[in-house]
């Protein structure tokens, strides 16, 4: 609750104490009415009419009215502000807690569970604090306040009154316990639709392609319909409440006139009565009848009082549950830890990047995916990483970007340990085009110089000159040109140059290119290798390939093969000493190609 409780600032605490005085105030205005009610009903019951007292209560009735009136608008006013105020402040801190997420967290948590916590359960907090702060507050006062009102008057009435509540107590009581279940399930089902709409949206060529519309369908309508079954089931329960809870409430005002009848009839005015016994009588009767015109409002007040009560309970389950989903995020803490490293100057005879007896096991994986790791990178090397699917290539630039930390061994980048480092400046020495190329919403501009501070129109088109992407030139609005959500309307080709663009722009020290060849042409490819050589002398190069064309022109080539190194040298000396580059080279090219 703490992590919680974070969310609020110190005004919404001062606004939470002025929000309770006008609740207490409101209160205090709704239970004064009766008083005046009273007043004017015994006036009006004894048949000689004062209008005096008609205008003097009347008028008091209405200055309460339009005081509680006030104390509303101004307590919902406050209260909204409140909630806003959370609601903001908490889906920040949420967005910001999952972009210091490593992949492991980013694995405990799937993204459409993520997205559910950031909207909807913070959702039904923000409506909690709307409505249940005011009833929170209000209804213990309202119920204590009322039952010392109706306390001093019937026994009769006060005992009416409380059957009644029991009776809403008992009911409510049996329809709570039968939701509260299913409320607790409602998050989870929200999440399973959220991934099923999101996995058809996001593999929707795939399904086209293999014509899984009507199994992607079923998969879809199970959720929604699951989802939907417990909506209906918690929708018609609670629907219960308020027929009931209306009847109850008639049935408690007839009560109480019926009480008040046999109070009224109990005064008997006797023939042989004085005019003066007479009009004590007939006083008397008017404010039996007074008496139970406020008490009838009091009681309504009472049951009010407890209906907010249930109310709150009603909520109260799906926001606990709602509560704890969002605690969870927030407080989770990163397995990745910043270092306090945020300078270092540069030795020139220092590896770039050295992996030290590395070895590592993914946080559920039974076996390590990467086992004695040692390999050293110079400064201004091109270096290859080649081997089968799955042999580690791309674990081991996860761990070099701090994606994850070795569980053996050490990561040193420029000498320095990578677990030293500050996250952001390890980011400024690492530039990387990803195995999959990402791009944002935005405009091609945007994308290339994402992350930057300053934008260098010359650079972007360099970058994007040695990238090969030539294609920019074509397009009517060049490096301004559109770039849809995931980069949907560019091929992968395009996507990828843009990719490598990006990592190029960013100027770091140290370039890593995970695969990001593999949708290019081999003409393009050349062309995009000779000008990454040409143009990029000083930086080191960190190459993952499949094509053997990519990387036999590089410095040194890494061969792996299920997680451990099974070959270092350049093509030629690992052609004649690596039986598995042997082979993967051999499945590529003919003899006299190689």
């Amino acid at each position: 609750m703490r992590q919680l409780l974070k969310s609020f600032r110190t005004i919404d605490y001062i606004f939470m104490l002025i929000s309770a005085t006008l609740i207490v105030a409101q209160v205090y205005f709704d239970l004064k009415m009766p008083d005046y009610t009273a007043r004017l009903t015994s006036s009006v019951s004894t048949g000689a009419v004062d209008m005096n007292v008609v205008w003097v209560n009347g008028g008091y009735m209405l200055l309460c009215a339009l005081a509680s009136l006030a104390c509303s608008i101004l307590c919902g006013l406050f209260v909204t502000r409140i909630a806003s105020s959370f609601s903001k402040n908490t889906r920040e801190r949420i967005f910001s807690k999952v972009l210091s997420f490593s992949s492991k967290e980013m694995g405990d948590f799937s993204t459409p569970s993520l997205i559910t916590r950031t909207i909807n359960d913070v959702g039904h907090i923000n409506r909690f604090i709307t409505m249940g702060l005011q009833m929170l507050i209000k209804a213990p006062v309202l119920a204590v306040w009322s039952i010392m009102k109706i306390s001093a008057t019937s026994v009769e009435w006060t005992m009416a009154t409380i059957i009644c509540v029991a009776i809403i107590v008992i009911f409510v009581s049996i329809v709570v316990s039968l939701c509260i279940p299913r409320f607790r399930k409602v998050q989870i089902l929200t999440d399973n639709l959220n991934n099923a709409m999101r996995e058809n949206l996001s593999g929707v060529r795939v399904v086209r392609a293999f014509n899984a519309e009507e199994y992607q369908e079923k998969k879809f309508y199970k959720a929604n319909d699951t989802l939907t079954s417990n909506q209906l089931f918690t929708a018609k329960a609670t629907g219960l409440l308020s027929p009931v809870l209306t009847m109850l409430m008639n049935g408690l005002t007839l009560a109480i006139y019926w009480i008040g009848v046999g109070f009224i009839n109990s005064i008997v005015i006797s023939p042989s009565s004085t005019p003066e016994e007479i009009a004590a009588l007939v006083a008397e009767r008017g404010v039996v009848i007074g008496q139970m015109t406020a008490f009838t409002q009091y009681a309504l007040q009472v049951v009010m009082a407890f209906m907010m009560l249930i109310m709150i309970f009603i909520f109260l389950p799906r926001v606990i549950v709602s509560s704890k989903r969002v605690k969870e995020v927030l407080s989770k803490k990163p397995s990745i830890v910043d270092g306090n490293i945020s300078a270092t100057s540069s030795i020139d005879n220092t590896p770039s990047i050295e992996f030290r007896n590395v070895s590592f096991k993914f946080p559920d994986g039974a076996e390590n995916a990467l086992s004695d790791i040692s390999f050293t990178i110079n400064k201004g090397e091109t270096v290859a990483i080649i081997g089968a699917t799955g042999s580690g290539k791309s674990t081991m630039l996860d761990l070099i970007a701090r994606n994850y930390d070795a569980t053996e061994g050490d990561i040193l980048v420029d000498g320095v340990n990578v677990r030293s480092y500050s996250l952001e400046y390890l980011n400024s020495k690492l530039s990387i085009a990803w195995q999959k190329a990402t791009l944002f919403h935005g405009n091609i501009k945007d994308n290339i110089t994402y992350g930057s501070d300053k934008i260098d129109e010359e650079k972007v088109l360099k970058a994007l000159d040695i990238a090969e992407a030539d294609f920019v030139k074509d397009l009517h609005d060049g490096i301004e040109y559109p770039v849809s959500q995931g980069g949907t309307n560019f091929s992968g080709g395009q996507k990828q140059r843009l990719s490598i663009a990006r990592a190029i722009y960013k100027d770091a020290d140290i370039i890593i290119f995970d695969d990001s060849f593999s949708a290019l042409d081999y003409k393009t490819d050349m062309r995009l290798r000779r000008n990454i050589k040409k143009n990029m002398k000083n930086k080191t190069i960190v190459i993952v390939a499949q094509r053997i064309g990519t990387i036999k022109n590089c410095d040194k080539i890494i061969v792996m093969d299920n997680g451990r190194i099974v070959g270092v040298g350049t093509h030629d000396a690992l052609l004649k000493t690596c039986p598995i580059y042997e082979e993967i080279a051999l499945s590529q090219l003919s003899k006299e190609e190689l």
